[in-house]
């Protein structure tokens, strides 16, 4: 019994040392594994997240991948997530990094909610070789340079402050392989912006940043300086923007470093905060007076922005358009929505003030018909123009171009974290910490906006074929059509009947 005993002690013994081992062997493979795996992650380049959060980053992409097998047990399905869902974000995700963007199965889209857009396919679509190149739409007729690019889509105002240096520095790359335009943003001309070599559009904020006196008012020799770079093709002049109607940028003091603070002209180290107002322009005269200056001195197109609020205003800036001559008009307006994006802005501001570009848009453009002026003014919109659908909608109401900004925050890998004010993006993107724009790779992302700019554009070709032409800008109201309360659809044309222009 003494030698069963002690037996069945060495073998229990031999066991237990042979587990240990083996859970120590596990273990040094674990350990080696993550010593490789945050090796790999930290001198790789694609991947924003997994550089900056080595190994720990995976999970996103782990649970990204588990999500479409687990989604019924979970309430964030893809399309309940604001200000973006996942559907429309994994599109975008999918566009930058030229992955299948096809799906299986059927739409997650529910087609019974009221004032939700579908396009009416033709009987006969249009087949891939009577695809048309769109023609180059010109901007500025009065101008001694006027501006006249092919691309539809483009890149909106997003200023170096908000974005990290990296981030400007993608943007500009991939403008230039896209063949689009990037809007500087109000917070005036870096060397980052100038690096891609591609098309610019300069925005005069109501700080005037980059061409700013010390009291405020607009620096004109600054300005001259700015029209005599080739890059710069227009000005924007922006009065309002769709997230904080009624208030100026915002830039926390946080963000504003040496660098920022010489390239707006402002103190180091404080809040950046702009007038809720051009403090010349108190009415239509005087608007119509700064846009001739803005002319006069660049001799390049000039255009407003702003987020429409009571449309009677369009009405009142029309009539003292046509008091002074088409001449006088602005070469472009620039129509943001209630829900466009920003860095900063009081919530009062965000959720309660202005109109969705649902409803401006149509208003807008039937009123500059009405007037004649819809040819001598050029229409681009903003605000959630992120998917060829919205773009195809904005083209068939009457837009003249769309420009975007989340969206190719999106395709520089912007994941939503919803940190853009706290200088603690984990992407990059809008952070000034080193640590964490080192994840960003500005050669690959500049690569991945220049996809998602081909890609959207050939989504909208394809609704455009299958409603029946052969190029985007044939698209009119139509070819789309708006659910009603009813559960049924009316055509846009229906909804918004063409308008004549007055004698």
């Amino acid at each position: 019994m003494v030698d069963n005993a002690w037996m069945n002690s060495s073998t229990l013994l031999v066991v237990a040392q042979w587990l240990l081992g083996l859970f120590v062997l596990v273990l040094v493979a674990v350990l080696i594994s993550i010593v490789v795996m945050y090796v790999v992650d930290k001198t790789q380049t694609k991947h924003t997240i997994r550089r900056n959060f080595p190994v720990i980053g995976r999970f996103r992409y782990m649970f990204e991948d588990l999500g479409e097998f687990f989604r019924q047990y979970f309430f964030a399905m893809d399309r309940e997530e604001m200000p973006f869902n996942r559907a429309q974000r994994s599109w975008v995700y999918r566009a930058a990094k030229n992955a299948d963007r096809n799906l299986a199965f059927g739409s997650t889209r529910d087609l019974t909610v009221n004032g939700t857009i579908i396009f009416a396919n033709a009987p006969y679509p249009r087949q891939s070789e009577e695809k048309t190149q769109p023609a180059p739409v010109e901007i500025g007729p009065y101008c001694a340079h006027p501006y006249a690019p092919a691309s539809f889509f483009h890149i909106s105002g997003m200023s170096y402050g908000a974005l990290s240096p990296v981030a400007v520095r993608a943007l500009s790359k991939g403008a230039k392989l896209a063949g689009c335009w990037l809007n500087t943003g109000e917070g005036g001309l870096s060397p980052y912006h100038l690096e891609g070599g591609g098309d610019l559009v300069f925005q005069i904020g109501t700080a005037k940043y980059g061409v700013r006196n010390e009291d405020g008012s607009l620096n004109e020799q600054r300005l001259k300086e700015l029209s005599e770079m080739e890059q710069i093709k227009m000005f924007e002049l922006k009065l309002s923007q769709g997230a904080k109607p009624g208030k100026g940028g915002i830039l926390p003091g946080v963000k504003v470093n040496k660098e920022i603070a010489q390239i707006r002209g402002i103190a180091e180290g404080q809040d950046s905060i702009s007038p809720n107002r051009h403090p010349e322009i108190k009415s239509d005269a005087e608007l119509l007076d700064f846009i001739a200056r803005i002319r006069g001195i660049t001799d390049k197109p000039v255009g407003i922005k702003f987020v429409m609020g009571d449309p009677a205003w369009i009405d009142e800036f029309i009539e003292a358009i046509k008091q002074r001559g088409e001449a006088a008009a602005p070469d472009f307006i620039t129509l943001d929505s209630a829900d466009g994006g920003t860095g900063s802005a009081p919530q009062a501001l965000m959720d309660y003030v202005g109109l969705k570009l649902s409803e401006s848009l149509p208003i807008l453009v039937d009123k500059l018909i009405a007037a004649g002026l819809k040819e001598r003014i050029r229409v681009i919109v903003s605000g959630k123009m992120i998917s060829p659908a919205d773009v195809a909608w904005a083209l068939a109401v009457g837009a003249d171009f769309i420009v975007s900004a989340r969206g190719f925050l999106f395709s520089l890998g912007c994941i939503q974290a919803m940190q853009c004010n706290k200088n603690t993006c984990p992407t990059g993107i809008t952070t000034h910490q080193k640590s964490l724009q080192k994840g960003l790779d500005p050669q690959v992302k500049a690569v991945r906006v220049a996809n998602y700019h081909k890609f959207l554009e050939y989504g909208v070709n394809i609704v455009a074929h299958s409603c029946g032409v052969s190029d985007p800008r044939q698209l009119n109201r139509r070819h789309a059509r708006v659910i009603t309360h009813t559960g049924d659809s009316i055509s846009l044309a229906e909804r918004y009947p063409p308008q004549a222009p007055r004698v």
